[in-house]
């Protein structure tokens, strides 16, 4: 027997996964991993040990699915993000390992519940919101497919922050994520790239008579690995998750040590390795600062030296490279990997330019997030030339061969070429990373149907008229397995028992529920199943705010980024007017609810801030008049993350997506609610529409203003006060903001929301909807009231769900982007 199958033999016989050997191997990791025994034990290091007693379950499979992808030599996907919001791992990786049970059951002999140890984790909170958690969702889906994919980003010393509530306003804490280390991680010092900044561009030209660029004096960061193994659901393949971290070189330190000037050396070991430590909050208004275009490079930069390492491996040129190499880049982040490839190929790899340029334009697809042009990268000049010198050139030069193009195909037609150009123009010269992205990427995606429409005929209507076999779209999806499988067993749970479990794999299975939608114990057993929920979720809300709420009440939840174009004013502005309401009437007989907001705001977005201020106001107010509460309460749960949401999503009845129609990309939280059961109350914004087309008009409440409809009443000269005089009703509610109500020790601390809405153009026109939604929300109500009817609309919404899976999406990039298939591994 070879040494090789002998030392698998051994540890094969280390790995079972009944009850009894997933406890001897808890109680082995606790002694020799952690020194511990069962009296100095924490329950932290039970955590820990069960995490190494899972994670080695996981590292035969994701061994064999690295060697499987080296010896067939597959294509392999990149999927470069700055952002992935993963959350909590044990529960999703016993999902998906097929050990639920089965260590549920050791746990329970060892004297401890696993759902306590869960507890225990912290959120890896390394992304603000939708495109990270997307981000997550898409490395789930990828594993499950069998897609030989790696995801890249940063691996961040502290993600978002922690938010706390004082005195109804947000404080930010610091995540320290990483103070107890992440026992899913394995540092890999042994995949340490040099990454550069600064310096000067040396220009020459060599033997062979051509142009060359070395990029000299520059100061160094090391980028080191850190790898999270991705499971897939139920199969072999375990794919990886590498994230960099920064150290500092050791020439950097041994200079000032030598010197003498240790204080020095540990200032200047502590600044280079800042790049890494901060996760930058996102309040969707891009502000050019060096740090973030640090942290962009950083990891594009070690990512591609990774990549072409391993491409090197197995081939002696770039021949192949577009045939073995695809990159996604999520948002305009990664966008300064296009120059970098270029770097690398043309200056360290001495291919032409020509050729270079046809390979990475083959390589890189793009996925645009935004249509707020505000939040849309540009890079000052002066600082782009400061940081990366020598990309500056670059993307000079890519700039002046496409608008050479654009001349071509348009003469004369200096606008257009103003408005495509790389480098836009005015008192400060900026590079457009999007632009930049479109150029340098043989795909561009929107995430919803309206989203990539509003690309292709506004956002970039010429980059679209010149590029139109570029533009597609891929409409976001969520995995089933964390966002109903896990967050929700009940429900789970009650679905498979009626249609088997193919839904865990294909949410179009989910089709099978439409039935059971006329089957009165089905609906008995639904309606029990989400009573269980917000009872769990009730339970909840009185320890973490002290509020009592009626579990009978519809629950209406708004939880998400708080940002103007989502409109959590407009939903408290209606809590408002609910309130009023009752107030001038209260033995009027009303659908009994509570209204759930939460979310995070930016550190220095001030008006974001205020909402939550003001929600918090009017909680305090609503809750605790004696003549309203038994029908309304309002509850705002602080620090949103993607635990937090795993409790309330089970829960909801009402998902409220209100943003501005046209300003939502995609939203995925209206599918992981939907996917839960909840009716959606909705503009025709983002995935909103696709979800009405998929359950139906009669199972959904639409309000608003369409796209087309608010472009004319912009276009037309929208004022905002026409609809402040006209609607008494909000005219009352804006009044009592603006008079103190909700502030009677400051008066004054809410006008400037009110001067926003009245004499600051009311940017996202919530006056020209409230009446709208107003009256949606009574729709709701007398519907809700329908118990019968709703709990057949709620199972209609499951059942409808099969499109917004991410594996539908993934399926998609890898078929019509990546061009890649499903490998197998076999053990």
């Amino acid at each position: 027997m070879s040494h090789n199958a002998k030392l698998k033999m051994l540890t094969n016989d280390l790995l079972g996964t009944d009850a009894e050997s997933l406890q001897r191997s808890v109680a082995q990791h606790l002694e020799c991993s952690l020194a511990k025994d069962t009296y100095s034990a924490t329950r932290l290091d039970i955590y820990k040990s069960l995490v190494y007693t899972v994670r080695d379950r996981m590292v035969e499979r994701w061994i064999a699915t690295q060697q499987t992808y080296y010896d067939k030599d597959v294509k392999r996907v990149y999927y470069l993000s700055l952002e992935f919001l993963i959350g909590r791992t044990l529960g999703n990786s016993l999902i998906s390992l097929d050990l639920l049970d089965q260590v549920n059951q050791a746990c329970h002999e060892l004297g401890y519940e696993l759902e306590e140890l869960r507890e225990i984790e912290w959120d890896a909170g390394l992304g603000n919101g939708g495109l990270g958690r997307l981000a997550a969702c898409f490395l789930d889906s990828m594993a499950t497919l069998e897609l030989p994919a790696y995801g890249y980003g940063i691996r961040y010393e502290y993600g978002i922050f922690s938010q706390k509530m004082n005195d109804g306003y947000q404080v930010e804490i610091s995540d320290n994520w990483l103070r107890y280390e992440n026992p899913w991680e394995i540092a890999r010092p042994e995949y340490l790239y040099k990454v550069k900044f600064y310096g000067r561009v040396h220009q020459f030209t060599d033997a062979q008579g051509r142009l060359c660029h070395e990029w000299d004096d520059t100061r160094d960061v090391m980028a080191m690995a850190y790898d999270t193994p991705i499971p897939g659901y139920r199969n072999s393949t375990v794919n990886n998750l590498r994230l960099w971290a920064a150290k500092s070189t050791r020439e950097f330190d041994l200079n000032y040590f030598n010197e003498g000037d240790y204080i020095k050396a540990v200032e200047n070991k502590q600044r280079s390795e800042i790049i890494s430590q901060v996760l930058y909050p996102n309040d969707n208004m891009f502000e050019g600062r060096e740090l973030r275009l640090k942290q962009e490079y950083f990891f594009v930069s070690a990512t591609l030296q990774d990549v072409v390492r391993r491409y090197k491996k197995t081939q002696r040129n770039f021949d192949k490279f577009t045939d073995k190499v695809t990159m996604q880049l999520n948002d305009t982040h990664p966008a300064i990997a296009i120059p970098e490839l270029m770097r690398l190929l043309v200056d360290e790899e001495g291919l032409g330019w020509d050729e270079s340029w046809e390979i990475t334009v083959k390589t890189f697809g793009y996925t645009n997030h935004t249509i707020l042009p505000e939040a849309l990268e540009k890079w000052p000049v002066s600082l782009m030339e400061h940081v990366l010198p020598r990309h500056l050139q670059i993307i000079y030069e890519i700039n002046r061969r496409f608008l050479d193009e654009v001349s071509r195909r348009y003469p004369n037609d200096t606008e257009r070429l103003r408005l495509m150009s790389l480098i836009e123009e005015g008192i400060e010269k900026k590079v457009c990373m999007a632009h930049l992205a479109i150029v340098g990427s043989h795909s561009v995606n929107g995430v919803a149907a309206l989203h990539t429409e509003l690309l292709k005929s506004q956002v970039f209507k010429y980059f679209f008229e010149f590029y139109p076999e570029r533009f597609t779209n891929k409409t976001n999806g969520i995995t089933q397995r964390r966002w109903l499988q896990k967050c929700n067993p009940g429900l789970a749970q009650l679905i498979t028992r009626h249609i088997g479990e193919g839904w865990t794999r294909n949410l179009y299975e989910l089709k099978k529920l439409i039935p059971f939608a006329e089957d009165n114990g089905f609906r008995d057993e639904w309606r029990r199943v989400k009573l269980a929920n917000k009872m769990r979720l009730a339970k909840y809300i009185e320890g973490a705010n002290g509020i009592t709420v009626n579990v009978h009440s519809l629950f209406d939840c708004q939880v998400k980024r708080i940002h103007e174009y989502k409109r959590q004013l407009l939903n408290i502005l209606h809590v408002i007017a609910l309130y009023n309401r009752i107030k001038s009437n209260p033995r009027q007989n009303r659908t009994p609810r509570t209204v759930i907001l939460g979310g995070k705001a930016a550190p220095g977005y001030f008006i974001a801030k205020l909402v939550i201020k003001l929600i918090s106001s009017v909680a305090d107010v609503v809750n605790n008049d004696p003549v309203v509460s038994e029908s309304l309460r309002v509850v705002f749960l602080a620090n949103y993350r993607v635990s937090l949401a795993e409790k309330i999503i089970p829960a909801v009845d009402l998902s409220e997506q209100i943003s501005t129609a046209g300003t939502e990309a995609s939203g995925t939280g209206n599918m992981k609610f939907a996917l839960n059961g909840a009716l959606t109350i909705g503009t025709l914004d983002g995935a909103n529409i696709e979800i009405r087309k998929e359950v139906g008009d009669d199972n959904i409440f639409i309000f608003g203003l369409t796209v087309e409809e608010a472009s004319q009443l912009r276009g037309s000269g929208y004022n905002p006060l026409s609809y402040y005089y006209r609607n008494p009703e909000l005219k009352a509610v804006i009044d009592m903001i603006g008079n103190g109500y909700f502030s009677p020790q400051q008066p004054q601390l809410f006008m400037p929301l009110v001067d926003n809405l009245l004499h600051h153009g009311d940017q996202y026109l919530l006056l020209a909807d409230f009446a709208s939604y107003a009256n949606c929300q009574e729709r709701v109500s007398q519907a809700y009231c329908n118990q019968e009817a709703w709990v057949k609309k709620s199972i209609v919404n499951v059942a409808n769900m099969g499109k917004f899976s991410s594996d539908r999406t993934i399926q998609e990039y890898a078929r019509e982007i990546w061009g890649v298939s499903p490998v197998p591994v076999k053990l």
